[in-house]
């Protein structure tokens, strides 16, 4: 009799663990090389620095690390130093500042922010999408089905829009179904 049930056993559970070691010591490396990029941006002196750009550095550090209130005034310090900036990085800046504002459940500021970076730059896709996101969680589904169909103008494969819509697009028919029946239709 050839035990070969054991043997694959054993080669699909190694096979399994190496995957494992591999997606484990690729996350602990990306930890690791947010810590030592925030170490030194913060060694560097970005925090009081006097340039936006590594503000946003720093920021965008702070945000993977899920440091929103740092990343927050951070980005807010950024903001300040916007002078002779391309619309396009104030862009960038404003979109941050509402990322970090909507992780810490301040949706109405973030719409703002979402709102400025629009303003600075019509075509962005990414900004338009988390204002979206905000005005769902604020209430605000109508607003969010039209921003979802603006970034699909743009981008007609967008991903996250079209996931979006098509989710937004299937709870009004719901309760537009659920409306019917209490009236008695």
């Amino acid at each position: 009799m050839d035990p070969i049930l054991p043997k694959a056993y054993l080669i699909g559970l190694i096979g399994l663990l190496f995957l494992i070691a591999i997606l484990v010591g690729r996350q602990l490396l990306k930890v690791r090389n947010d810590e030592v990029e925030l170490i030194r941006l913060e060694k560097g002196g970005a925090a009081s620095s006097k340039e936006a750009a590594e503000l946003y550095d720093l920021a965008s550090v702070q945000l993977r690390k899920r440091l929103y209130p740092q990343a927050t005034s951070t980005l807010r310090k950024a903001i300040k130093q916007l002078k002779d900036e391309p619309n396009e990085a104030k862009a960038l800046i404003e979109n941050a500042l509402g990322f970090s504002l909507a992780a810490q459940e301040d949706f109405k500021s973030a719409i703002t922010h979402y709102r400025s970076a629009i303003k600075a730059k019509a075509d962005y896709p990414v900004a338009l999408n988390n204002l979206a996101f905000a005005q769902e969680r604020i209430s605000q589904s109508d607003e969010a089905i039209r921003l979802y169909k603006e970034v699909l103008s743009f981008e007609p494969k967008n991903k996250t829009a079209l996931r979006q819509l098509q989710k937004l697009e299937n709870q009004k028919s719901i309760d537009s179904k659920k409306d019917d029946k209490s009236i008695g239709f």
